[in-house]
């Protein structure tokens, strides 16, 4: 299935560079030249990832990403910079970029860095509640706020293998699996984690 990109990146020529390329590598591309366009787009459409620019007149890539993150969006990102020093690639992860990479580059990387995280994203299906965004699994509560959902390692990695896709059936030591349980229960009150005979587990809702 052809995959949605959205380039975020206030140059017209390196953006229409990237867009040429990635079409050419059979991806279906759109693109902004400012975040502010970038949040319009997004409004109405959904894109499998998204390569974004961090240094940009008006609102730059980190500040977008930040404030992308904190309304529960989960859209792959890979961050662009002409900015060195690993305390700046720090800076773009830690903001919740997918993976980061320095001007210039070569495009077959990127393609292939996008290939990556798009199969590694974690894929949530709202009507479970769940949100994940910096590494963490939030509750999306009702009045739209996303709350953090303390998970010691272990239970992290299960909830991201149980959802990763949903419908995965999952193996794990019953006490990992009973601990997630309980802290799921207590947070989603349709949603559970049932055990599959000789299988292992697996996160269902009750939801209609």
């Amino acid at each position: 299935m052809t995959k949605h990109i959205l380039v975020v990146d206030d140059d017209k020529i390196l953006r229409n560079s990237l867009a040429t390329g990635l079409r050419r590598a059979d991806f279906k591309v759109v693109t902004a030249q400012s975040a502010e366009e970038a949040k319009e787009i997004l409004s109405r459409l959904c894109v499998d990832a998204i390569v974004l620019d961090r240094m940009m007149d008006g609102m730059d890539g980190l500040t977008f990403l930040k404030q992308l993150r904190l309304s529960g969006n989960t859209t792959p990102v890979i961050m662009l910079t002409a900015l060195s020093g690993a305390e700046n690639a720090i800076d773009g992860l830690s903001g919740g970029a997918n993976d980061y990479m320095a001007k210039p580059f070569q495009l077959q990387e990127l393609i292939l860095r996008l290939h990556n995280i798009i199969k590694y994203a974690p894929k949530i299906n709202n009507s479970f509640g769940l949100v994940f965004a910096d590494g963490e699994f939030f509750i999306k509560t009702d009045d739209g706020q996303n709350k953090l959902l303390s998970l010691s390692v272990e239970e992290k990695k299960l909830l991201q293998n149980l959802t990763n896709p949903v419908g995965n059936i999952v193996s794990a030591t019953p006490m990992v699996a009973k601990r997630l349980r309980n802290k799921i229960n207590g947070v989603l009150s349709d949603t559970d984690i049932i055990t599959v005979r000789g299988m292992g587990y697996k996160i269902i809702t009750n939801k209609h």
